[in-house]
C-alpha cells in the first residue's frame, strides 16, 4: 500500500461469527435430523418413497449449506460482493428447505419444529447482515 494510504477493513465481524455458529449449529442440526429419520423410519408407518424423499433433500440441504457458508465466509472476509451476493442467493433453497422441514414433512416431531425454527432465526439475521455487508462492499469500490 502507498504511503499515506489507510485501507478501511469492511468486513463485518458479527456476520463472520454469525457464519462459524451456524456452521457448528448445521452441524448440530443435520446429526440430529439423521438420528430423527432413523427413528421415524423404525418406529413410525412412514413411506418408503417419503422417507427417500425426506433423506435426499436433506442431502442437497448439506450440499447447499455448505456452499453458502463457504462462500459467505470468503465473501465477508475477502470483502468480495460477488461471493456474498451468491451465499445470500443460496440462502433462499435453504430456507425453504428448513421451512419444508419445519412444516411440510410426512411426520413433523417437535424437536424437528424447534431446530428447524433456530435455523430460520440465523438465516434471517443473516440475510440481513449479509445486505448490510454488500451494501459496503459494494460503496467502498474505487475505480
Amino acid at each position: 500500500m502507498a504511503p499515506g494510504k489507510s485501507h478501511i477493513l469492511l468486513s463485518s465481524t458479527p456476520l463472520q461469527v454469525l457464519l462459524y455458529l451456524n456452521s457448528w449449529y448445521f452441524a448440530a442440526f443435520y446429526l440430529a435430523e439423521i438420528l430423527i429419520f432413523i427413528y421415524k423410519g423404525i418406529l413410525l408407518p412412514y413411506p418408503s418413497d417419503n422417507l427417500v424423499l425426506d433423506v435426499v433433500l436433506l442431502l442437497l440441504f448439506l450440499g447447499l449449506e455448505t456452499l453458502r457458508i463457504f462462500y459467505g465466509w470468503k465473501g465477508n472476509l475477502c470483502e468480495r460482493s460477488l461471493a456474498s451476493c451468491v451465499s445470500l442467493f443460496i440462502l433462499f433453497p435453504c430456507a425453504a428447505l428448513a421451512v419444508y422441514y419445519l412444516l411440510l414433512q410426512t411426520f413433523v416431531l417437535r424437536l424437528e419444529v424447534i431446530l428447524s425454527a433456530v435455523l430460520l432465526c440465523f438465516y434471517s439475521l443473516e440475510l440481513l447482515l449479509g445486505l448490510l455487508s454488500v451494501s459496503a462492499f459494494s460503496r467502498s469500490k474505487v475505480y
